[in-house]
């Protein structure tokens, strides 16, 4: 890979909530090798003046579902069939996620993690953008949802696996591990979206959920918990699980977010699907779960706020659509009450430190050179990552993906 130096550049991350201006990075390898002050010096003939931009480290999504549904993909999905046309193929999903491994890309996700699909399509990406057949953020998979016997199996098919008591628990982790999830994700309680399940108790017992947590630790990987309502989310973070997704119920449970911040658990607040399922696509649910999911969302804000004041460190997770639209995650953060630098870290670090990256989420030497160029200061509009205009460049791995220099 050939270097990149970038001069007179202004950095903004997680570790300081004032910007860091004249600054030149260099990067090698995919690396970050440098950060340096050039305030009186002359830039070296390589060297990329940009002007005072702003530069952050490229945006992590921790919660994402890769996938062809419309609602989520919008007019990146497979058109429907027309009547007497024949069904679609299956696999035109692949061209489906080629294209939004791209938009991820323009901008400025530059890692996501996928939280359940069908037929391992997020494996199936994966290594598309590891073999260079196409062009997308890193990719995280779960391979297939841990589960106990449900009725969201039933909606969800391929993207579950389902398993009860501790040593099928047990198999079910070792299956998606060889499956090549590079973590594991447990169904500790009912879904959302499901009318005949109830977020709130929590769907495996205590030896179902403290076997699968030490399964997956024990074989070095970590857990991400699907847990809504407080019973639910009382046996994640009991058992020790690494992040807990959605986690609304917790503004009721102090307790919880003093564990959770004691041992590291990361919360994945995912406040935009509350707003889908109460608002932007409630013609397409059942009304009690619309009913339900104005409830929800109304907790999630309250979440959000406690988990802040109590020292969780929290991560972006969109679970939304379209690809390329998971900036408006950090808006509603800032919404909801947090500053425009604790909605970026989260976004950033707290998304590294969720998905157990020890490489990305601020810009320093050893660090991925994983960056987004923008022209304006994200901690003054934080809705710059959602101005297509205003992202002046993203760059992956040391290279220019998207716009230009």
């Amino acid at each position: 890979m050939e270097d990149l130096v970038l001069w007179n550049a202004t950095i903004v991350d997680a570790r300081s909530s004032t910007p860091r201006e004249r600054m030149a990075i260099a990067m090698r390898g995919g690396k970050i090798t440098d950060v340096c002050n050039v305030d009186g010096s002359r830039p070296p003939h390589e060297a990329i003046d940009i002007g005072g931009a702003y530069i952050v480290p490229g945006l992590i999504d921790a919660h994402i579902h890769l996938g062809d549904d419309p609602a989520m993909m919008g007019e990146l999905a497979v058109p429907p069939a027309m009547r007497g046309e024949a069904p679609h193929h299956r696999e035109l999903v692949y061209f489906v996620l080629a294209n939004a491994a791209r938009d991820f890309l323009r901008s400025g996700i530059t890692t996501i993690r996928d939280v359940g699909c069908y037929d391992d399509n997020a494996i199936i990406l994966r290594e598309a953008i590891r073999l260079g057949l196409t062009e997308g953020p890193t990719v995280l998979s779960c391979g297939r949802i841990v589960s106990a016997t449900a009725p969201g199996a039933v909606l969800f098919k391929s993207m579950y696996e389902e398993a009860d008591g501790p040593w099928q628990i047990r198999q079910c982790v070792r299956n998606q591990l060889r499956r090549g999830a590079d973590y594991i994700k447990v169904m500790a309680g009912g879904a959302r979206s499901v009318l005949r399940e109830n977020p709130e108790p929590a769907q495996l017992d205590r030896a179902e959920m403290d076997a699968l947590v030490d399964e997956a630790h024990r074989l070095g990987v970590r857990v991400a918990a699907h847990a809504e309502g407080l019973g639910a989310v009382r046996l994640a973070v009991e058992a020790g699980v690494d992040t807990v997704e959605h986690g609304l119920s917790l503004h009721r449970a102090p307790e919880l977010l003093g564990q959770m911040a004691e041992q590291g658990i990361v919360l994945v607040p995912t406040l935009s699907t509350f707003h889908d399922v109460s608002e932007r696509i409630a013609d397409r649910f059942e009304p009690n779960l619309v009913e339900q999911a104005k409830r929800q969302k109304e907790e999630a804000y309250k979440t959000l706020v406690a988990a802040r004041d109590s020292g969780v460190v929290i991560a972006m997770g969109f679970d939304s659509g379209p690809p390329g639209a998971d900036a408006l995650e950090l808006v509603r953060m800032v919404e909801g009450g947090l500053s425009a630098h604790q909605a970026l870290s989260a976004g950033t670090m707290g998304s590294a430190l969720a998905l157990g990256l020890t490489d990305a989420g601020t810009i320093e030497a050893g660090r991925r050179a994983d960056l987004v160029v923008l022209d304006q200061n994200p901690l003054a509009d934080v809705r710059v990552f959602t101005r297509p205009a205003d992202l002046k460049a993203v760059i992956k791995a040391g290279r220019v993906v998207a716009g230009s220099l």
